[in-house]
């Protein structure tokens, strides 16, 4: 009979503990329902009608549901030639990113790399100093003559310092020197370490990396912004700008919905509905790797 009883262990918690468990919930559901309402706000009022929105209906959920300012984004060629855009942009981009800040990185993490603490600190000053706009302009435009190419949003912000770190710690921290020393005993070279121990283990920290890489530049702009001028180059992030501050949306793609609302309130609608757009691949992208997150996170916090 006593052993089919369950015995739970806990510890009685004083007043003073409820009450403090109760302020850390009541702000936490507060700071969610302030990070959240804008995000459901924003959804909601792209599947609502021009009408509800301009007379303030929507709060909640979509009134008067309506598909309109999403088949009029989808009609929008330079939302449509910016979306491929950043897609191609974010894609070469991440895996360039990869490619460089894994080998660095690996380069680093290893005892026996001659001039191992003179390259770190290299890498470590770049997170502190920067030549400026003016000599990275002129870097780009004149020196290289990248403007106007893929090359000039992608090799700029190809390695960030904080990643290389980041994954050096890992490759410190999280994989065991011994396996790389039988690995030695066994003659395997060190490119071959990296490609059938190192990167195997290193799924979270890859993931990490990936994903932060992935982020940065799928809403970077103002590279864009600078070194490109035409407009069938574009990230979706200039496009995104140009609708949301300088409402340049040629409206004559809406000609058939004027019967519905006036010009600004369609306007302001589509601009929800681009909102929405352009955050699906990163929300599509998040749950793949939120798992990682924590562990990639906390690389290097614990030594052993």
């Amino acid at each position: 009979m006593n052993g089919n009883r369950k015995v739970r262990n806990r510890v009685r918690q004083s007043g003073g503990d409820n009450i403090f468990d109760g302020a850390v919930v009541f702000l936490l559901l507060f700071a969610i329902l302030i990070v959240a309402y804008p995000l459901i706000y924003v959804v909601s009022a792209s599947f609502s009608s021009t009408e509800a929105v301009m007379a303030g209906e929507v709060w909640l959920y979509p009134v008067r549901f309506s598909l309109k300012a999403y088949e009029t984004v989808f009609r929008y060629d330079a939302i449509m030639t910016g979306y491929r855009n950043s897609l191609i942009y974010t894609f070469t981009g991440t895996l360039v990113s990869l490619f460089l800040t894994v080998l660095c990185s690996f380069c680093l993490s290893r005892k026996d790399f001659y001039g191992r603490k003179t390259v770190g600190f290299l890498v470590l000053v770049t997170m502190m100093f920067n030549a400026g706009l003016v000599p990275n302009y002129l870097l780009i435009h004149k020196d290289l003559g990248w403007d106007n190419t893929i090359w000039a949003l992608i090799i700029p912000n190809a390695m960030n310092a904080w990643h290389v770190i980041l994954m050096r710690s890992y490759f410190e921290n999280s994989i065991p020197g011994d396996l790389f020393e039988a690995s030695e005993i066994d003659g395997c070279s060190v490119y071959r370490q990296l490609l059938t121990i190192a990167l195997p283990l290193s799924g979270p920290i890859l993931a990490v990396i990936a994903l932060y890489s992935a982020v940065g530049l799928w809403n970077g702009y103002f590279d864009a912004l600078i070194y490109i001028s035409d407009k069938r180059l574009y990230p979706l992030q200039l496009v995104l700008r140009s609708i949301l501050i300088l409402n340049e949306m040629d409206m004559s793609v809406t000609a058939d919905l004027r019967d519905m609302a006036s010009r600004q309130g369609m306007a302001n609608l589509l601009k929800y509905a681009v909102i929405v757009v352009s955050s699906v691949p990163l929300l599509i992208m998040y749950p793949f790797v939120q798992k990682y997150f924590v562990k990639g996170i906390m690389v290097g916090s614990v030594k052993g």
